[in-house]
């Protein structure tokens, strides 16, 4: 009889998906010197969990399940009918920004748009939203939740690419990514992961792409 969970072809099972995300978020903060309000890491940690069952991340299209561009998202939320409409439209633009840039860095990197695309929509989706519900019950209860992921959407951004890589483990062609990451973003973390390679990024990279 089994005592416990037992790894098959490589994975190991978890009890409770909702706790391997705190863990695994808590440890990626520590690593990277996040410091986020426990309301606001609880979120980010209930967003991981919603998001792993695709039926949630995804939306259902005549085609079947298919993920809106975030510009289409955007376009949702400046022409809801209600101001509720709206800001339910600019978190979901927010959060599938954050999923997207935290973990599918790599398809991002043969997507039309890059990683500092979702940076900068995701961002300005939670500020925005974090505004917009400021004096209603709900903003009493999320509004500076939003507002800090807002304003620390790349450290955490950081630290989903941190949770990523825990779980997947580093490969040869990761330098470039981080690379090409710490020039599009700025990632403290991408620049952290390069010095440990012997690798020292130049500001002037960054100036050069920028501009």
């Amino acid at each position: 009889m089994s005592t416990g969970p037992q790894q098959v072809d490589g994975l190991q099972p978890v009890a409770s998906l909702q706790e391997f995300f705190r863990d695994s978020v808590d440890s990626a903060m520590a690593a990277n010197r996040v410091v986020l309000d426990e309301q606001a890491s609880h979120y980010v940690v209930c967003l991981l969990t919603l998001f792993a069952r695709s039926e949630d991340f995804y939306e259902v299209g005549e085609d079947g399940l298919q993920l809106r561009p975030l510009a289409l998202m955007l376009a949702d939320a400046a022409d809801a009918p209600t101001d509720e409409a709206r800001c339910f439209a600019l978190q979901r633009v927010g959060d599938v920004a954050l999923f997207i840039a935290g973990f599918f860095e790599d398809f991002l990197q043969r997507a039309p748009v890059d990683i500092g695309y979702y940076v900068r929509m995701g961002g300005s989706a939670y500020c925005t939203l974090s505004g917009s519900i400021r004096g209603t019950l709900r903003g009493r209860v999320m509004g500076e939740v939003f507002a800090e992921l807002g304003a620390k959407f790349t450290p955490m951004v950081d630290v989903l690419n941190e949770v990523r890589d825990s779980a997947r483990g580093t490969r040869a062609e990761d330098a470039l990514r981080w690379y090409e990451a710490w020039v599009r973003t700025g990632s403290p973390r991408a620049a952290r992961l390069l010095r440990e390679q012997g690798i020292h990024p130049l500001d002037s990279a960054r100036t050069g792409y920028e501009h």
